[in-house]
């Protein structure tokens, strides 16, 4: 059964975006990110063709909105070219810049794993291309071809208790300047 994870207007959180077509036309431009692309590193030329055929590509304009925060949803994005603002609502309600992500970057995996609402904003900063993958064909994916599935939720493991490590690092520092 496939989830439709919609936004609060009823709509699929992407509809909005510029569909281009499955992943497949773009596998030879996501094999190409290996080199700079930290989730591809292990990843043969096989894995990602096959990672490709399970997913599809939009296209944002610069200013698009392409996640909300605290919306639903139930798929993560590898950028394939352009540039993404990441905001997050700080404790008076503005929004606070946290990061630029490029090519090769993937975004929303928290939500992907946990079915949580989005943790941050993510604004086109141009016209930007991304590669979707949904949660229930991830779920394929680690029926239909075990390795791989296997790979990419090490991956996604392994990048998150990285940033949670990264984070856990800064929050430390921002403690120890306020007792000093």
């Amino acid at each position: 059964m496939a989830l439709s994870v919609e936004n609060e207007g009823g709509q699929s959180p992407l509809q909005h975006l510029e569909p281009v077509g499955k992943g497949t036309a773009i596998a030879d431009e996501i094999f190409g990110l290996v080199g700079r692309s930290p989730f591809f590193a292990e990843f043969s030329r096989e894995d990602i063709s096959v990672l490709a055929g399970y997913m599809d590509v939009h296209r944002a304009q610069a200013g698009e909105t392409i996640i909300r925060e605290n919306d639903g949803g139930d798929f993560m994005l590898l950028i394939i070219e352009g540039a993404v603002d990441i905001f997050k609502k700080g404790m008076a309600g503005d929004q606070q810049h946290m990061t630029n992500v490029g090519p090769g970057m993937t975004l929303g995996e928290m939500s992907m794993i946990d079915g949580e609402p989005r943790f941050a904003t993510c604004i086109a900063t141009e016209r930007t291309t991304f590669a979707v993958l949904h949660r229930d064909d991830m779920a394929k994916i680690i029926l239909d071809h075990p390795s791989l599935g296997s790979k990419i939720l090490v991956k996604l493991v392994s990048m998150l208790s990285q940033r949670l490590r990264q984070t856990s690092a800064r929050l430390l520092q921002y403690m120890e300047r306020g007792v000093a």
